[in-house]
């Protein structure tokens, strides 16, 4: 019999063949998506698995623990995160540039900022007779607070144990010089010098600053915003506010950062730091009240005058702006949200959000980066131009009170033009020492701006005044 008839019995008829290879290939696709969907479902459960497990706690933490290293061995992905912020990296107008130096034995930093008094030589004029004269730099990360606060040339003036405050992992030193006591630990070092006070830390802010480690939320560790904050809410009529029970959980991803980034003075001479919120959080409130208190930072060099030093009044500038106004917390952008893996974690690299403008802008804001860029750096150019022009009538003002010293106008005559220039330094320098040239809250910047170069204005003209 031919083998190649179709009767034959060792030959498989056609649509036979067609059915059995087209089952042999569905066999293959079903297979292959079960165990596609298998390996999908395994990857599913072991996310969720993950998700219900953010953390795993491979060491037992207490309010004794501030190393961060032995948080990391609990949280990993923020402790990577948190050693970033040694990164220097500059925006156009904010962050730091590194620059080399070479270690000497009373400073061993190998690295700095720039300096700010290089860059712009009419500070020195603003801040003639003052600590800041001598050595300001631009700000740098979280990493070398405790560093830069040691070993800056401002210590060739005496510094209170105060600054400790906002410049070192503190918690522990307070409670434990308070024998438990947060505030009488607080009160004790305010009073040290900073030399000796120095010796009680070790970290800049660490993990126990912002957490409790029984349960890992945030709360505030440092008593001035502690005080500050019940200050401010006695005068909205709220009394005895205490800010780690009553606060809400957005408006603590905010204070944690507000225990330290705002204005803030040395009160009497046991240096107790005070946050002047009082009166309310505006720039006038907060100069009504160190009139009312008489308070000076120090008395200008070369005019006489009584004049105060704006700090790093972030959080009352961000107080006056859309995004505090909209329920945005200082977290939402510098600390934005990410995925790894399973786990939603906040960023704890914290810098710019320029740095991060996919995940701390583009998340509200849907537009390009490069568009949100450019809006930032036209409120940014615009604020940095004002700032400019209220520099230059301060100077003018200066200048005009020396002449008239000179001259020999008593004291009397010179006073009217001393307080405009008290007025016109302390707005500029809110500005100045605020690190967000103006985009914290554009229209508020511009207008603080815009009042000093009128006090400055209106000081010279007191002066042409005078018979």
């Amino acid at each position: 019999m031919n083998s190649s008839d179709p009767n034959s019995p060792n030959v498989v008829p056609v649509p036979r063949r067609n059915f059995l290879l087209k089952f042999s290939l569905a066999v293959v696709v079903f297979s292959l998506l079960a165990i596609g969907g298998l390996a999908l479902l395994v990857n599913i459960i072991e996310r969720k698995q993950e998700a219900r497990n953010p953390f795993y706690r491979v060491v037992e933490l207490t309010d004794d623990t501030e190393d961060a290293l032995v948080w990391a061995k609990n949280f990993p992905l923020q402790y990577d995160d948190y050693r970033r912020t040694v990164d220097q990296i500059r925006t156009r107008f904010g962050g730091s540039e590194a620059l080399p130096r070479t270690p000497t034995d009373a400073d061993p930093r190998s690295i700095v900022a720039r300096s700010l008094l290089e860059e712009d030589t009419r500070l020195k004029t603003m801040w003639a007779g003052y600590a800041f004269a001598i050595d300001a730099r631009e700000a740098r990360g979280h990493a070398y607070m405790l560093d830069d606060q040691t070993f800056t040339g401002r210590q060739a003036v005496s510094q209170p144990g105060t600054c400790l405050h906002c410049h070192s992992s503190v918690y522990v030193a307070y409670r434990n010089l308070g024998e438990g006591d947060l505030v009488k630990g607080f009160e004790q070092i305010n009073r040290m010098p900073f030399a000796e006070a120095r010796k009680l830390v070790t970290h800049p802010v660490t993990c126990i600053d912002c957490h409790d480690p029984n349960n890992l939320q945030l709360r505030i560790t440092r008593p001035a915003f502690m005080e500050g904050m019940r200050a401010f809410k006695a005068g909205q009529g709220v009394q005895n506010y205490d800010v780690n029970t009553m606060a809400t959980r957005q408006e603590m991803r905010s204070y944690v950062c507000a225990q330290c980034h705002v204005e803030y003075y040395f009160k009497g001479e046991e240096k107790r730091l005070v946050y002047p919120w009082a009166n309310g959080l505006k720039i006038e409130n907060m100069l009504a009240y160190y009139d009312q208190a008489q308070h000076k930072d120090w008395t200008h060099a070369e005019t006489g005058a009584q004049v105060l030093k704006a700090q790093h009044p972030e959080f009352e500038m961000w107080q006056q702006g859309i995004h505090a106004r909209s329920g945005v917390a200082c977290a939402d952008c510098h600390m934005p949200y990410k995925r790894v893996g399973a786990h939603k974690i906040s960023d704890h690299h914290i810098r710019s959000p320029l740095l991060n403008v996919n995940h701390a802008c583009q998340t509200c804001h849907k537009w390009p980066e490069q568009e949100l860029l450019d809006r930032v750096h036209i409120i940014q150019e615009r604020t940095h131009s004002l700032r400019d022009q209220a520099m230059d009538a301060l100077v003018d003002l200066i200048n005009d009170i020396k002449a008239a010293k000179a001259k020999g106008r008593p004291d009397a005559e010179l006073a009217k033009a001393r307080d405009y220039q008290r007025k016109a330094q302390f707005y500029l320098d809110f500005v100045e020492a605020e690190n967000s040239t103006g985009f914290h809250a554009p229209q508020e910047a511009a207008r603080i701006l815009g009042e000093s170069m009128n006090f400055a204005r209106l000081g010279q003209v007191s002066l042409r005044e005078l018979k």
